[in-house]
């Protein structure tokens, strides 16, 4: 294993990791477990059982104070009015050309009070951000709690049964994207969300971000699904397990040079004032209308499945039948729950048609696959707690 540079930022389950024999990588910055038994182990664990992940390297941002509704609104394309207090929502901070400084996950903490969840790779440069977008607006106080939390995922269809053990929370009354707090481990007011990045049912759990305390609910929760067959899970899961419910990853379907309509994300961001009277302008508002005006994005992310034999990779080029360059795959991986090779390019909107069939250069040979809907994956809709 390659020696992990000093400057690395590092979790508070970092020995937790090295002592379950992770494999570490640099991610951004952060010392972070890319697998522990094996990326499809991990993965299947997840769809068919329940895993835990360590991704406290996500940052946290508070906006409170009388403010704060006037200030996510300014700063987030979705429409905040809309949420209740124990709710949260997906959303984006855009640039003023529309496309993205980050996505996020913006939580009603009370009516003066909210919390968006950022990623990892972004964070110093969201923060800023925050602060140079709405630092002069009046009644609003931007506190960083970034290092505040170790932050855990437990997702899979098991994961509400195993968390149920350490909580008195009547974990049913959570419905996706909502949270509360409540008794986790011992713990007072932890909060406890329903939601994820796995595409299957689960919460992440926020808890102080000192070692002791991270280790042993670390443990705690995999005593406690122990039955259930969890095992800890790194990045690589995380990775696939996305790709198969077409979830967007910074710097590959979301980026600064990307904009929402063609990442396939413009439901979130609420531009038609009909719809949304209360939201008002936000940044990225204009972009978008003049995007929406022209006739839409001339490009459009895509799902693909390889109809022969060979794997799209991140960055290999999209050609059509005439073997003219058209685009470029953001993610592709074989899919270990589906048992086949997927990937997400960026296509011209003439060839993102159902059905589409294009080619993937790979190794300087030209591979054909099709154009599938997305996402490739959906969990049964039934939830057990």
């Amino acid at each position: 294993m390659a020696e992990i540079a000093s400057e690395l930022r590092k979790t508070a389950l970092n020995a937790t990791h090295r002592a379950h024999k992770a494999k570490m990588v640099d991610f951004g910055g952060w010392d972070m477990p890319v697998e522990y038994s094996g990326l499809i182990a991990e993965h299947m664990a997840v769809r068919t059982g329940v895993g835990i992940f360590d991704v406290s390297h996500m940052g946290d941002i508070q906006l409170r104070g009388p403010g704060s509704l006037a200030a996510v609104q300014k700063l987030l394309m979705n429409d905040a009015s809309k949420l209740q207090v124990g709710q949260a929502h997906y959303s984006a901070m855009l640039y003023e050309n529309g496309t993205f400084v980050d996505d996020v996950v913006l939580h009603k903490l009370s009516d003066n009070d909210y919390l968006i969840v950022i990623n990892a790779g972004t964070r110093e440069k969201d923060i800023q951000w925050v602060r140079r977008t709405i630092g002069s607006m009046p009644s609003i106080h931007i506190n960083d709690f970034s290092d505040h939390y170790t932050q855990l995922a437990i997702q899979g269809p098991r994961a509400a049964e195993t968390l149920q053990k350490l909580t008195s929370t009547d974990l049913s009354t959570i419905k996706n994207y909502w949270f509360t707090w409540g008794q986790v481990c011992g713990l007072y007011n932890v909060m406890i969300a329903r939601t994820g990045y796995t595409g299957e049912d689960g919460f992440e759990i926020y808890i102080p971000s000192d070692e002791p305390t991270s280790s042993r609910v670390w443990g705690e929760v995999l005593e406690a699904g122990k039955e259930f067959g969890i095992i800890p899970c790194g990045l690589g899961a995380r990775n696939t397990l996305r790709l198969e419910s077409a979830m967007a990853l910074y710097g590959h379907e979301i980026s600064d040079t990307i904009n929402v309509l063609e990442a396939g994300l413009g439901r979130y961001a609420k531009f038609d004032p009909a719809a949304n009277p209360e939201k008002g302008d936000f940044v990225g508002r204009s972009a978008l209308e003049a995007v929406a005006a022209s006739g839409g994005p001339k490009r459009k992310l895509v799902g693909l499945e390889m109809i022969e034999r060979g794997i799209g990779r991140d960055g290999y080029r999209v050609l059509n039948l005439a073997g003219e360059p058209i685009g470029e795959i953001t993610s592709g991986s074989p899919a270990p729950f589906l048992k086949k090779n997927i990937a997400m390019a960026y296509v011209p909107v003439q060839y993102a048609g159902l059905d589409e069939v294009v080619t993937v250069e790979i190794r300087g040979q030209q591979v054909k696959a099709k154009v599938v809907p997305l996402p490739f994956y959906k969990k049964p809709k039934k939830v057990t707690a």
